[in-house]
């Protein structure tokens, strides 16, 4: 089985394709700089001459703040380039795999949203990458759409390595306490990933680590585990303003993965401690 796969320079791209490569699979990955989804021509040329049996489409415009004010940019590449993919996909005959986000709800309540749950974003980055859904599911007949949050890799900056190099030169930071959500660890992503892509159990699908946490849990975990003492101020969202608001209910139901008979992913403080000891290993 070909697998392509976008955003090979990002987090979540780099280990599905790695841990493709590692189970024998036909992974190709690809970035930027080898292919712009934004172009029609030159990814219907580029895909059909690959002939990929499935897209996992993980390549996406995901700096939030920043999607406030390049509105077009984002929608480029989160909108139009998700609908030339899944054009040519459907062209060949490809299955196709959206990875979307918990940034699609409207962060209101506590209690975790379902899979069936109406969709309403509440910033710029949230609504183009829900008009990508859109966008699937109405160009292909079967289809992959599954939403993940704070993911963390080995593949690029994220929260985990963020605290790790600030804790290294402060004894105390202050961290949001009101946002709610499930830290994600990529590697575990992409094994689930690739385990969906080699079914037909098509469908909206949300995927994380299992546990929910605040950004300051998160915080104080990570320096538990890393055996560093830095003190965790919370704070609320409203004493860490940002350009894009942030949901405060990032919780998501998994009961989809259940229901379809997929293994779900480890705990979140699992998953913290299984990173912090493959980062020991790049340094070594």
């Amino acid at each position: 089985m070909k697998i392509l796969v976008t955003g090979y320079t990002g987090q979540l791209g780099y280990d599905v394709v790695h841990h493709g490569l590692h189970h024998g699979l036909d992974m190709v990955g690809i970035g930027s700089k080898d292919l712009d989804i934004t172009n029609r021509e030159e990814v219907s040329q580029y895909v059909k001459k690959l002939k990929p049996d499935a897209i996992i489409h993980c390549a996406a415009f995901t700096a939030v703040d920043k999607a406030e004010d390049d509105i077009d940019a984002c929608q480029y590449v989160n909108v139009d380039g998700t609908a030339n993919l899944a054009e040519v996909s459907k062209a060949l005959g490809a299955k196709f795999m959206y990875i979307s986000t918990d940034y699609v709800f409207s962060g209101e309540g506590d209690t975790p949203f379902i899979e069936t749950d109406e969709p309403n974003p509440i910033g710029q980055y949230g609504r183009s990458k829900l008009q990508g859904e859109e966008v699937v599911r109405q160009l292909l007949d079967h289809w992959f759409i599954v939403r993940i949050s704070w993911v963390f890799g080995i593949n690029g900056n994220n929260f985990v390595r963020t605290m790790l190099r600030l804790g290294e030169t402060r004894h105390e930071l202050n961290v949001v306490d009101d946002q709610f959500g499930s830290p994600t660890y990529t590697s575990d992503l992409a094994r689930l990933l690739l385990d969906m892509i080699r079914t037909d159990k098509y469908g909206i699908y949300h995927a994380s680590n299992e546990g929910y946490c605040s950004w300051a849990d998160f915080a104080k975990e990570i320096f538990r585990q890393a055996n560093m003492n830095v003190k965790v101020n919370s704070i609320s969202s409203e004493e860490y303003p940002t350009r894009a608001t942030r949901p405060k209910n990032s919780r998501m139901s998994k009961q989809k993965l259940t229901d379809n008979g997929f293994v779900l992913l480890p705990s979140w403080q699992d998953a913290v401690a299984r990173y912090l000891k493959q980062l020991s290993q790049e340094v070594k």
